[in-house]
């Protein structure tokens, strides 16, 4: 089960790019937005993800409650193949799962009930050496950030007939863009309800050099 409700969850929009020079916390690279139908899809985006990460990384999950952060780390979790069922690590605030294909451990944490920051983290005394893992934060915001400067912020946010919410942002790059099938026929109006309470907005936005030339985009294929 996801830790409660935060106002810190909500999502918000996705950072313009700026000069890096005036604002160093600015996304190198637009934000890749996309919308995912059902859980499965989510999974499937997990999976895509993870062929994206390497050692060393910091993924930053933000969402309200049931938004599905912990079903795209369990994607995530199946792209690294690493040991154990990924489940919402809100009761041991962290979870360490091996890899069992000689890649990078998943450290999944929810940092709910952490006050933030590098120190509280090294108390957790994982067994494993962060810059040797992928590191997945759950309710992160405002806490991990100094762990890295180079981090993936993704943000899930559940909506309605989300493809036409997302107009209009030209440092954005939507699955409406690639012109991606979602699964919903667009002249269907049944098909705007249908699934609506399982449709999610996830916006990837990636932060310092590592992410500068990541292929995001390659997610919404």
């Amino acid at each position: 089960m996801e830790a409660p409700h935060s106002p810190a969850a909500e999502a918000a929009p996705a950072p313009r790019r700026t000069d890096r020079s005036d604002h160093p916390d600015s996304p190198d690279r637009p934000a890749v937005r996309l919308t995912v139908e059902t859980p499965e899809r989510m999974r499937e985006l997990g999976r895509g993800l993870a062929a994206l990460l390497r050692p060393g990384d910091l993924v930053m999950l933000t969402g309200e409650l049931g938004a599905g952060k912990t079903t795209l780390t369990r994607g995530l979790g199946e792209g690294l193949g690493v040991r154990g069922a990924v489940t919402s690590p809100t009761f041991v605030i962290a979870r360490v799962h091996p890899s069992l294909v000689g890649g990078p451990a998943l450290v999944h944490v929810d940092a709910y009930r952490l006050g933030g920051g590098l120190d509280e983290m090294e108390d957790l005394d994982l067994d494993v050496s962060l810059p040797d893992s992928v590191m997945v934060v759950e309710w992160g915001d405002g806490k991990v950030e100094e762990l890295s400067d180079d981090r993936l912020h993704v943000v899930i946010h559940r909506t309605v007939g989300a493809d036409r919410t997302l107009d209009g942002d030209a440092n954005v790059v939507t699955n409406a863009d690639a012109n991606v099938d979602t699964g919903a026929d667009p002249g269907d109006a049944g098909a705007d309800d249908a699934g609506a309470d399982e449709r999610r907005v996830v916006t990837l936005t990636g932060f310092g050099s590592r992410w500068s030339d990541a292929d995001l985009a390659a997610l919404i294929h």
